[in-house]
């Protein structure tokens, strides 16, 4: 390994913070962006760290999770947050900016940076002999995303088709049951959300009757050869999905004792069990429409969901299967990912990757371990869900806080409750820096 020669792969936001916290580190570094001599089907700006889908980079206020996110990233120090703050427009309580003076303030700044070199290339290969961070973003270049996927074993995920994520906590057991079909496996498996025929068919009319969000056309290509949108099913036929991902055979409702009319299965989501995603639920349904139709299901009426189904292209790896929470690649000395191909779903949740990433290469090439943030820190709690090898099938996620560990105290209030998970998150990680 030459210890003088470190690559980064990809100018977007993961790339930028890897570059930047390596430079701070008295570290010189490359970045290799491949605009503008190839664009992807999503950007056309020759700038780094361009904003593609929205100028909005989520709330401010600390009591959020994205806000909670944002100081974090701050506190260490972060390219995009100082950026942002510099480009910003007025969005009531979110930090939104002008995208161009954005990525303009961001390019400056890493072009004047002496130890920082910006190449304008794109690489194919993964180089073997060098430090590298793969930060290529979604839209990874064709021979690119070869040679990631023949890194990963062939695993390669090329589109994102997730269901809903609700609180493990804001389920109602009273209207819930806990039980796997035909009683195989345990009863913590799953949890099954029943509906009778009135209920049922309400639910089944707004569904089909609701607003679907609009799909770029760099994202139609193969999303729905693989998983049908649940509202698209439903479509064929009032019965489609009692006898699909809906159907009731093998579970019995102890409520009636009797076999419910169609139930909505809710699989746990993360080895803790704190939070749990709609199993066949893949949706194109904008998020406001989803939290309004998939609250119908009795269970879900008061459902805190911490993500809501998509439905787009977002090339990510199996992480939890090749990934360290240092973002490190088991088995291959030097290699790091950052990013959304990591499986962190945001603009904030991608850059704070790439300062994970960054600070971690930067360590590493020092001699010094690895820096592992507590899990009760957003930045923690997001690098230990793309790492946590307890999954059955790993999907992105973003800044939430049902990632983080629950306090130690019941707090019904959700307000004061996230204040008090915000502020036992920036205490952590005070102690550990």
């Amino acid at each position: 390994m030459k210890k003088d020669a470190c690559l980064i792969i990809g100018g977007g936001l993961a790339g930028v913070e890897a570059a930047w916290q390596l430079s701070r580190a008295g570290i010189s570094v490359t970045l290799a962006e491949m605009k503008p001599i190839k664009f992807s089907p999503a950007h056309s700006s020759e700038s780094l760290a361009e904003l593609v889908c929205s100028n909005s980079l989520k709330a401010k206020r600390i009591g959020s999770a994205a806000g909670l996110l944002k100081a974090e990233m701050e506190r260490l120090g972060s390219i995009c947050i100082e950026s942002a703050k510099q480009s910003s427009v007025p969005a009531g309580g979110a930090l939104a900016v002008d995208r161009e003076r954005f990525s303009q303030a961001i390019t400056d700044k890493i072009k004047s940076e002496p130890l920082i070199r910006l190449e304008r290339r794109e690489i194919e290969s993964i180089p073997q002999d060098i430090y590298c961070i793969v930060a290529a973003g979604p839209l990874a270049s064709k021979r690119l995303s070869e040679e990631i996927k023949t890194l990963c074993g062939g695993a390669l995920s090329f589109y994102d088709a997730a269901a809903p994520i609700v609180t493990a906590e804001s389920i109602d057991m009273q209207s819930a049951f806990s039980a796997s079909r035909y009683e195989r496996g345990g009863e913590a498996d799953y949890i099954n959300c029943p509906m009778n025929k009135e209920e049922y068919e309400l639910f089944y009319n707004e569904l089909i009757n609701a607003q679907q969000a609009q799909i770029h056309d760099f994202d139609k290509k193969g999303v729905y050869e693989g998983c049908m949108p649940i509202e698209v099913m439903a479509a064929r036929g009032a019965d489609t999905i009692r006898y699909g991902p809906l159907k009731p055979v093998g579970l019995k409702d102890p409520r009636t004792g009797h076999r419910p009319w169609a139930v909505v299965q809710l699989r746990r989501e993360n080895s803790e069990g704190t939070l749990f995603n709609l199993v066949g639920f893949q949706t194109n349904l904008k998020f406001g429409e989803q939290k309004r139709v998939f609250s119908l299901i009795p269970a879900l009426k008061n459902a805190e969901f911490v993500r809501y189904g998509v439905m787009h292209r977002n090339t990510f790896i199996n992480s939890p299967a090749h990934l360290n929470a240092d973002f490190s690649f088991r088995g291959h000395e030097g290699l790091y990912f950052a990013g959304q191909i990591t499986g962190v779903e945001g603009y904030m949740e991608s850059a704070s990757s790439g300062i994970l990433a960054g600070l971690n290469l930067a360590r590493k090439i020092k001699g010094e371990k690895p820096l592992i943030l507590p899990r009760e820190t957003m930045m923690g709690a997001l690098a230990a869900y793309i790492s946590d090898t307890g999954f059955s099938e790993f999907q992105p996620m973003g800044a939430n806080f049902g990632i983080l560990p629950p306090l130690d105290e019941r707090i019904k209030d959700k307000k004061l409750r996230y204040e008090a998970l915000a502020k036992r998150s920036l205490e952590k990680l005070e102690e550990v820096l």
